[in-house]
């Protein structure tokens, strides 16, 4: 276990603000997120351990390569178990709660192998991806993607974006799930969860 207050300058993490050409907005940090309201009061979570953090430049690197002028926008990255226990809480007993992981199980996010993310086209504006970051609807589930086509309710082009983001991470190690198009955990949860410390 590992204090929040104890990440910067920590050999293991990577600040996000030392990654080149990746731009970086944690929502959590704002009112702009799905329970409105700054849930990280002050603590610094701009950070990931620093293999995912290498992992991360070398997708932006390859998304860049590919389509010039694109470049990652990070959501949320390390989020602490005691910041994931307070949304749990808001949460819990809601529909919402299925897309937190159990506070006992853990996040993969509180131990710096998560990070939630987007695009941004040349222009500096977020590609179109179908719902906006934190929209906890169906639509949001990249495992149900080609009936939201079928029924008209994503586009083509969204779902083209969606695919490039996502050929991006998992060339460079990364894993999606199927609730969020945004979300990824870097190698693999089940030994994320046994080897490595928790950041509290």
């Amino acid at each position: 276990m590992i204090p929040c207050e104890q990440i910067p300058g920590h050999p293991d993490f990577r600040a996000l603000a030392s990654l080149p050409n990746i731009a970086v907005d944690l929502r959590y940090a704002t009112a702009d997120n799905f329970v409105g309201h700054d849930v990280y009061g002050g603590l610094d979570c701009a950070y990931l351990r620093s293999e995912a953090a290498e992992a991360l430049l070398n997708a932006a690197q390859w998304l860049e390569a590919r389509r010039p002028g694109y470049r990652f926008l990070v959501l949320d990255a390390l989020r602490p178990q005691r910041i994931q226990e307070t949304l749990y809480a808001e949460l819990a007993g809601t529909p919402l709660a299925m897309y937190l992981a159990h506070p006992e199980r853990g996040s993969i996010h509180s131990f710096g192998m998560a990070v939630d993310l987007t695009v941004l086209d040349p222009r500096g504006a977020e590609v179109d991806m179908g719902t906006g970051f934190d929209e906890m609807t169906l639509v949001s589930h990249p495992d149900h993607e080609a009936e939201h086509l079928a029924l008209g309710q994503l586009s083509e082009a969204q779902l083209r974006e969606r695919g490039w983001l996502r050929a991006a991470m998992r060339q460079a190690g990364f894993h999606g799930i199927s609730t969020e198009w945004w979300h990824f955990d870097f190698g693999d949860r089940v030994a994320v969860r046994r080897d490595l410390p928790r950041v509290l």
